[in-house]
Order: structure tokens, then sequence, then C-alpha cells
């Protein structure tokens, strides 16, 4: 398979569900300190498209290509590496010397889950050395890999909002539906906020990111969110939505919206107050105001791709899950080094500290 590439620019990006692959999110990681260049390709297999990708430097004079879930068009499944070998030889005639891996955090669905029995329970991923093994068949270098970490989401809730909203509301979970209620009952109101309410929202999830043990992402990343944005009836949308008890925020919310999709960013709440269910308030509003903006779907974010209460994503997917909807396995995140003995110092230290974890996030 060979692919032709044509650098272009990053307004001209076409218009595409995917939050990650506009030219809002080029303005949003550009701020934050990547290179954001944009390309047209043409593969010699039929297919055709464009992507997004972003260039930072590591340490000691490298850099990294991402590609943030994209591209979005891709092959069948049996010809997912040969896409990403030529993708990637093709790149390398436009990208510097100095990148040491191209890093792909693919949105297409894992070959796995689809190719599990209609009807049964999926089995889970197989191992990372089998899963290499897989995507490499065919290949001309055998050189893909399957990175550490999976950078946004590998398994995510996808929640279908074609649906009129009282079909919503049954499709949830009993306990979903009560906890949605009773936060009407209890006065919690959900309002758009202006960015000049983020600086309260931070707090409440650094509170959030302190109760759950994870790392926070900084401050710059959520401002970046809002000082890119620039209004266009074709362009990126974020709602920004917080929950309230009389003069409290007890909770809120940060989605992004993309053509016919809905992504739920950043979430937070409050310690105190729980009792009053604003996570579920916000979240009800945030597929109504969804509908309403012509989405057909809402990406509820990460998600425990079995339910394993072993899994560190368990608790999210309990909650998650009581919204309806359906579980997507994605293939996740790959690489293809392109300078190998670079490439292995940073896969070793990514192995042994979570701390990149937040930069390549956000």
């Amino acid at each position: 398979m060979d692919i032709v590439l044509q650098p272009k620019m990053i307004r001209d990006l076409l218009p595409t569900d995917i939050l990650f692959q506009t030219a809002y999110w080029g303005r949003v990681k550009s701020r934050l300190g990547w290179q954001s260049v944009a390309f047209d390709f043409q593969s010699s297999a039929g297919k055709s498209g464009d992507v997004l990708v972003l260039i930072r430097p590591l340490n000691s004079g490298i850099a990294a290509a991402y590609v943030p879930q994209g591209p979005e068009a891709g092959p069948d499944p049996e010809k997912y590496g040969l896409f990403l070998e030529a993708l990637s030889q093709a790149m390398m005639q436009h990208i510097e010397s100095n990148i040491a891996f191209i890093r792909y955090d693919l949105p297409w669905e894992a070959p796995d889950a689809a190719e599990a029995a209609v009807g049964q329970p999926w089995s889970g991923y197989p191992t990372p050395r089998l899963r290499e093994l897989r995507m490499n068949i065919g290949t001309r270098t055998w050189n893909l890999r399957k990175a550490v970490l999976d950078l946004t989401v590998a398994d995510t809730l996808i929640v279908d909002l074609m649906k009129p909203e009282e079909d919503i509301l049954k499709a949830m979970k009993p306990k979903t539906r009560y906890n949605i209620r009773l936060a009407q009952r209890k006065g919690v109101q959900v309002f758009n906020a202006a960015g000049e309410m983020l600086p309260r929202f931070y707090k409440l999830y650094l509170e959030t990111a302190k109760r759950n043990g994870f790392i926070p992402a900084k401050y710059r990343h959520f401002s970046a969110l809002f000082t890119t944005f620039v209004p266009h009836p074709d362009s990126s949308e974020i709602i920004f939505l917080l929950a309230a008890k009389g003069q409290d925020i007890i909770a809120g919310a940060i989605v992004g919206i993309s053509g016919q999709r809905a992504i739920y960013l950043f979430g937070a709440s409050s310690s105190e107050r729980r009792n009053l269910m604003g996570p579920y308030a916000v979240h009800w509003e945030a597929i109504k105001q969804a509908r309403k903006r012509g989405c057909l779907s809402y990406d509820l974010g990460s998600v425990a791709p079995v339910a394993d209460p072993a899994h560190p994503f368990y608790g999210m997917h309990r909650f998650k899950t009581g919204f309806g909807g359906k579980i997507v396995h994605r293939t996740g995140s790959w690489d293809y080094p392109l300078s190998m003995k670079e490439y292995k110092a940073f896969r070793n230290f990514e192995s042994l500290s979570s701390l990149t974890l937040p930069d390549w996030r956000s």
C-alpha cells in the first residue's frame, strides 16, 4: 500500500465529528506549545481524507509526532497495519529528522471487539504482544508497537441521541433516572457558565482529582479551550456547564461539540453535598443541549472495557453506564518508531512514570 501526502493549512481541515481532528483543536494545542500541521492523504487502496498531526519536543533535542484520534478515515481491520505503515513512511518525507516516533491514537474499532459473537460479552483485549503480531501482519517493516498508554480513550461509552428525550431516559438504569429527578426535586440548577467561572470549576476539579487519586491537568490546559475559540457556523463548540444549589457550585462539566458528536472532556464535583446528585444533573443537561445542537451521539469518555471491579476505571464504568448507551472498544494508541534508540529510551521512561500522562492528554 502507498499513501501520498499533501501539506495543507490547519484552517482547511475538513469538517469532522472528531473534535481532536479539527482546526480548533490544532489551535488549542498550538497555544499549549505543540506544533500543529495538517495533510491531505490519498492511498493506493482508494482511501482519502485529511489528518491533523501535533509535534512536541521530548528531551535531548528529540520530538514526537502525535495523531490524536486520527485519521478518521481508516481501512478494513485486516489492513490497519499496512495503512499505518504507509502513512508513517509518507509522513517521514514531511517532518523533521529529530522526531523519534509517530504516535497514532486510533479512533477505529478494535478488531477483536468487532469480531466478538453477537450477543456475547466481549472477553477483552489480547496481550500487547498478540496485538502487535496481528497489527504487523503483511507489513514490510514489522515496526508498529502498542503504546504503553492509550492517550485519549480506548474504551468509551456512547449514548445515542437520535431518540426522543423520553426514550433516552427510559434507556437509563433506574437509579440514574432517579438521581436525575432527585437533583431536580432538591432544587439543583444547571446553567451555561462563562469563561470567567473557570477558576471556580478548576478548584472543584482539583478537589475531584485529590478525592479520586488521579493526576490533574494544569489550569492552562483548561484556559486554552476558551481562549482559542473562534465563533463560526462550522466550527467546534465548547459547552461549559455548572450545577449549583443556591450560591454553592456542586458540579460541572466541559463538553466539546464537533459535527454531530458531543464529547465529555472534563468534569468535577464537590466532596460536600453529594446527596444533591449534581453530576447526574450536569450530564442530563449536556445531553439535552447536545440534542438541540443537532448531535447524534454523546461520548461520555473512559470506562472499564468490562465490568471488572479490579479495573481502575470501574467506578466510571458504573456511573457512566447508568446513562444507557453502548461501550465502544477502540484500537487505542500505536507507535511507529523512526529512531529506535530514542524511542526505546522514551518508552522505558513512560513505562516507569505516569507523570507523562497530563502533558500528552491535554
